[in-house]
């Protein structure tokens, strides 16, 4: 499977954030996000081919118990199923973050689930061909009724807009299994001052409403930088 990075940090976002962990970057992903945060793993897709065994023996250097497995779109990958198998086998807590709209039959603790409302759609303008395949891949909701059956799961919806609230509505109303006290508002950015801006009137939101806001912590910690 296609690497880009492994490094550890600190979980900046959901429910685990302020959790020490090593995260695994696969690079590769079935959707192009116009205000994707990792273009070096979906949109223009770098890193090395690693074998699981060679995964284990990164991770090694991090002695850790808290695994999180991202991307790009990690689900891409069947060798996710035995490396999980490998992670519970050393006792490891992981996590999985997906978009939503693929399967595998691994094991994990925490599927963490980004579905992408319409807002993630590249411009139709300047990349007409990779916005219909993301408008025709990015909700699938047999897959999303498939994961929150087999998995312990949140949800972190990306919201730039009020208008965005009201689309999210109308998704989890196709979806009244879904718990909502695990569905979590991120606001949208990779800069402090936007997402400030924004969660200014997403609190508001939230308290109204009943969701949780998921700040982005990396950001306010790090900056927009890779290896966080």
């Amino acid at each position: 499977m296609r690497i880009a990075e492994i490094y550890q940090s600190i979980q900046g976002e959901g429910g685990l954030t302020g959790t020490y962990s090593v995260f695994v970057r696969t690079s590769g992903c079935n959707l192009r996000c116009g205000y994707c945060d990792t273009p070096y793993a979906s949109w223009n897709p770098e890193g090395d081919d690693y074998s699981v065994d060679e995964i284990i023996e990164e991770m090694g250097r991090f002695e850790l118990e808290h695994v999180v497995l991202t991307g790009g779109e990690p689900m891409l990958f069947a060798e996710l199923v035995p490396l999980c198998e490998r992670l519970r086998a050393q006792r490891k807590h992981i996590t999985i973050e997906t978009a939503g709209t693929l399967y595998l039959p691994l094991e994990c603790d925490l599927m963490s689930i980004s579905p992408k409302l319409s807002n993630s759609a590249p411009s139709s303008e300047e990349y007409p061909r990779w916005h219909q395949r993301h408008e025709a891949s990015r909700y699938v909701p047999s897959t999303i009724r498939r994961l929150i059956q087999d998995y312990e799961y949140q949800f972190k919806f990306v919201i730039a807009d009020p208008a965005d609230i009201v689309e999210l509505e109308e998704y989890l109303a196709e979806f009244p299994e879904i718990d909502r006290d695990r569905v979590l508002l991120m606001p949208e950015g990779c800069d402090p001052n936007r997402l400030q801006e924004i969660q200014r009137w997403l609190d508001e939101d939230c308290q109204r409403l009943g969701f949780t806001v998921c700040p982005r912590r990396q950001i306010e910690w790090f900056g927009s930088v890779r290896g966080t």
